[in-house]
């Protein structure tokens, strides 16, 4: 068995399609329809020289994972038959896939139809399910999946069934040591059972299973003989299946259902220490590579489908997707041309070639200047436009990119305003030709709070509170942490407003700026104030529309006491401060 992979989540943004979560709950299934006569699919041959056959014609499988919805099928297809893809492969088959089926057909194109099992997706998938004892479950699905077969087995789009998904390797979420193996066993024996029913309704398509490691394979060989073919996920080591198939001394064909360049799980980290991105070029080059390996191994491996044909534009689709918000990358052309589709006439995406953040990017001042500096061609000579975006999703799991305004600086150079909450966050340019193609690169960058002039007058005072939680995760949260000069430590309230927080400065004083590092749990209003005496407060400053990260400015005020009185929260919890300054 080959190594377990790291837990690390294997994908960012989970592949969504239609359907997807239909085995986790019954559903109405349609009366049965006449269909045109589906194809015969069989995979034909012996050790080491199979193929598949449709309609006893070679078939070899140039595909890709579906991302639309299915309501828009007919407006994809056209390109992905244009691509030369053949099939595409879901996750989900139910009550909505008879439109997705049809229309790939009626444009050349066969669907690998999957079927889900608990718990899919691999590392930080939830959904744990007792193999060994959950009897209603495992009978659930042997009833739905075969029913679903016989609804769709006449259906000219059908390749063939795909049961499950990373849920071998999954398992280790939910369980560990020899439970996790029996665990695996079960499951496996589930998937071979499945798999003798879905062939009693229909002798005419072949039945896999797909994981994400080809150590899921042993559990296969062992516990699920009557599987036609295998299927594994495997992206950065797709090259290292040939030998493993070899090592292991299988008597199946497979096809890889997933492939396409490294993903957040495989790559280094970079200086700032989150998984280091690779560049489109890179990217476009890992499906190359990937389709080499594939056909690479002649007579076992049947083909692939590539990921991923999605046009989600967020943090994995911009990892990922070869059309994120329906724009074509270097990725989209790199498959298209291993496929063996026409680009002879292609107008293609600018080119990155160099992306950098001027400056120390492990040292940017929150809601300050930021500038980024692009270098890019266009290989058709056709005008680039810019745009630069954000992404939070390592300060607060965000998948979401936000759209900055930009200053062209001229000479490639683009100046944003900084995030205004410390941590890593993830800056994107993207350059679009006019023309339907664009190139991202991505960089990431540490937000530290800026850095005032003049000397923190609250650093190390006494501090009290209104209220302070004594033990909850990393409490104590006393008043004095948030005067202590370390922003890894916290004052933080009771859940209720309002609440208040006091500096006290030991004299009179004057003061002209203050800076507020807010934790997760921000005050949407609040007042700064001061005081002589602790008893009679004057504002100085106002705030009504508080979002939380670093609030930073110029106010003068004179006293010896200075409070942050909180009068709405931003959050459903209390207040929380990292550090409260003041400064001369």
């Amino acid at each position: 068995m080959t190594p377990r992979p790291p837990t690390r989540t294997r994908r960012v943004a989970a592949p969504l399609t239609a359907g997807v979560l239909a085995a986790g709950a019954l559903i109405a299934l349609p009366a049965a329809q006449a269909h045109a006569a589906g194809s015969v699919v069989k995979v034909t041959g012996g050790q080491g020289s199979w193929q598949l056959t449709v309609d006893g014609q070679p078939y070899q499988i140039k595909g890709l994972t579906w991302g639309p919805s299915v309501a828009d099928a007919e407006k994809y297809m056209p390109d992905l038959q244009s691509m030369g893809v053949n099939t595409i492969r879901t996750w989900g088959t139910d009550a909505t896939s008879k439109p997705l089926f049809d229309s790939a057909a009626a444009h050349g194109i066969k669907v690998v139809a999957g079927f889900w099992l608990q718990p899919g997706g691999g590392p930080g998938s939830g959904g744990c399910v007792n193999y060994v004892t959950d009897t209603a479950y495992k009978n659930q699905m042997l009833d739905e999946f075969p029913k679903w077969v016989q609804t769709y087995k006449d259906n000219p789009g059908v390749l063939m069934w795909d049961v499950g998904n990373e849920s071998v390797l999954g398992l280790q979420n939910c369980y560990s040591g020899d439970e996790l193996e029996r665990q695996r066993d079960a499951y496996t024996t589930l998937v071979n059972d499945i798999t003798k029913k879905i062939h009693a309704v229909d002798p005419n398509h072949p039945v896999t299973s797909t994981d994400a490691w080809v150590g899921a394979w042993p559990y296969y060989k062992k516990n699920a003989p009557d599987l036609d073919l295998y299927a594994v996920n495997s992206y950065n080591a797709v090259c290292d299946i040939k030998s493993a198939w070899e090592q292991g001394g299988y008597t199946k064909p497979y096809i890889v259902t997933e492939t396409g360049p490294a993903g957040e799980w495989e790559v280094p980290d970079d200086a700032n220490g989150v998984p280091l991105e690779p560049t489109d070029r890179a990217k476009a080059e890992g499906y190359t590579r990937a389709w080499g390996c594939v056909t690479g191994h002649k007579g076992v491996a049947l083909g692939a489908t590539m990921f991923h044909y999605g046009t989600e534009y967020d943090f994995g689709g911009i990892w990922f997707n070869l059309l994120p918000a329906g724009q074509k990358r270097l990725s989209y052309y790199a498959v298209k041309k291993a496929y063996g589709g026409d680009t002879t006439h292609d107008n293609t995406p600018p080119v990155i070639s160099d992306l950098s953040v001027e400056g120390d990017a492990g040292k940017v001042q929150a809601g300050r200047d930021l500038v980024v500096d692009v270098k890019a061609t266009d290989p058709d000579g056709d005008r680039i436009s810019y745009e630069v975006l954000d992404n939070s999703m390592y300060v607060d799991q965000s998948k979401n990119l936000a759209s900055l305004p930009v200053t062209d600086l001229g000479g490639g150079r683009l100046k944003v305003t900084a995030p205004d909450r410390p941590g890593v966050w993830k800056i994107y340019v993207k350059a679009t030709d006019g023309r339907g193609n664009v190139g991202v690169e991505t960089r990431s960058i540490r937000v530290v709070p800026p850095v005032p002039s003049g000397t923190n007058l609250a650093q190390g005072r006494p501090a009290t509170a209104s209220s302070y939680q004594a033990s909850y995760g990393d409490c104590p949260c006393t008043a004095a942490n948030a005067v202590d000069g370390n922003p890894a430590t916290r004052w933080a309230s009771d859940w209720s407003d309002p609440q208040w927080l006091r500096v006290d400065l030991g004299t009179r004083t004057t003061f002209r700026h203050v800076q507020l590092f807010w934790e997760a749990s921000y005050a949407k209003a609040y007042t700064v104030q001061t005081s002589d005496d602790g008893q009679n407060w004057q504002t100085v400053h106002t705030v009504s529309d508080g979002n939380g990260g670093i609030d930073d400015f110029d106010v003068t005020g004179t006293g010896r006491y200075v409070r942050v009185n909180g009068t709405a929260r931003g959050t459903g919890w209390g207040y929380s401060l990292y550090e409260f300054g003041v400064y001369s």
